[in-house]
């Protein structure tokens, strides 16, 4: 079994009357890229911040490396970096003079965190700009030294808040993939905050749809599909002639099949279950001449459309 890193039992926060955060458990095993996924006001945040300590939770225990977040946030924050949606820097240092401050503050030796800083200037595409100003830097820049920042100190753990915030799509792309990459080279377990639905899908192993302060589902696109889906998830499209009716009930019977249609070319079949290779012989089988297949499974568009728009809950969850 993976070892758990970061670890949620029955978690709430609650102001007032108001759950910002209700019953969240919640387990990201080591070397995990995780999405927490959900509009803004979800409770993400909050999520974070009772992560690293910076926030006590109403109930439940929260563990990050093994540590108990509320009795010992100091030794949680040793282990984990942290990169907010608003991150600062000292503006009239450069960005290796960032870095190098950052190095000191975790009482990191001179020599050791000058070749981890040009290392990782180096990893986000920033060492032209080593010796630039912070207060030069671009949005896109200062998120990508933000990354390099909380990869100073080598953590086991890092959490990014929204780390896409008002970048442009080639700064998002080229910010997704070092994340994506740097997580997996320093073998860190990541966890990314966010309610962009295609940027999680992009580098997520596994994704957490938060609504209302509210886990309603967990795992890979595929089984959110399945779990938020009470209905076939999986579109098989056929292209193939003839299509005699015969044919078409022969696909209906199949098992796995929900729904069968006819479309100018072919066959559009729902399924429960991929078979397409079942499919591909039956029609085979049949006498008529097969010349496309191609599937699509709901994505996270589907989800987002149907949980973050105010659409009611499944009653399971």
């Amino acid at each position: 079994m993976n070892q758990a890193t970061i670890q949620l039992d029955e978690v709430s926060k609650q102001y007032d009357d108001v759950f910002a955060v209700r019953n969240l458990s919640l387990t990201i095993s080591k070397g995990e890229i995780f999405g927490l996924l959900g509009p803004n006001g979800a409770g993400k945040t909050t999520t974070i911040l009772m992560l690293l300590g910076l926030s006590e939770p109403t109930s439940g225990s929260v563990r990050v490396c093994g540590i108990d977040s509320i009795k010992k946030p100091i030794e949680v924050k040793r282990r984990v970096g942290y990169l907010p949606d608003n991150i600062g820097f000292y503006q009239n240092m450069t960005g290796l003079e960032n870095l190098l401050y950052t190095a000191q503050l975790n009482n990191i030796p001179r020599d050791e965190a000058r070749k981890r800083a040009e290392y990782l200037l180096d990893k986000v595409n920033l060492s032209d700009a080593a010796n630039k100003k912070a207060g030069k830097y671009s949005r896109g820049m200062k998120q990508r030294l933000g990354l390099a920042d909380v990869l100073m100190k080598n953590p086991e753990v890092i959490i990014l808040d929204e780390p896409t915030l008002g970048i442009d799509p080639e700064g998002v792309r080229e910010l997704l993939k070092m994340i994506r990459e740097l997580g997996k080279e320093e073998g860190m377990t990541v966890l990314l905050s966010s309610h962009h639905l295609h940027q999680v899908q992009q580098i997520c192993d596994r994704v957490g749809i938060f609504v209302k302060g509210q886990l309603i589902a967990e795992g890979n696109v595929q089984s959110l599909a399945k779990k938020l889906f009470p209905e076939a998830t999986l579109v098989i499209t056929v292209h193939a002639s003839p299509i005699p009716n015969e044919l078409v009930k022969e696909v209906q019977l199949l098992e796995h099949v929900q729904r069968v249609q006819k479309i100018e070319e072919g066959l559009e079949i729902t399924c429960y279950e991929d078979i397409s290779a079942v499919i591909s012989k039956v029609i085979v089988e049949m006498g008529s001449d097969l010349t496309h297949i191609s599937k699509k499974n709901f994505g996270l568009d589907e989800i987002y459309h149907r949980y973050f728009e105010g659409r009611e809950l499944h009653e399971s969850y």
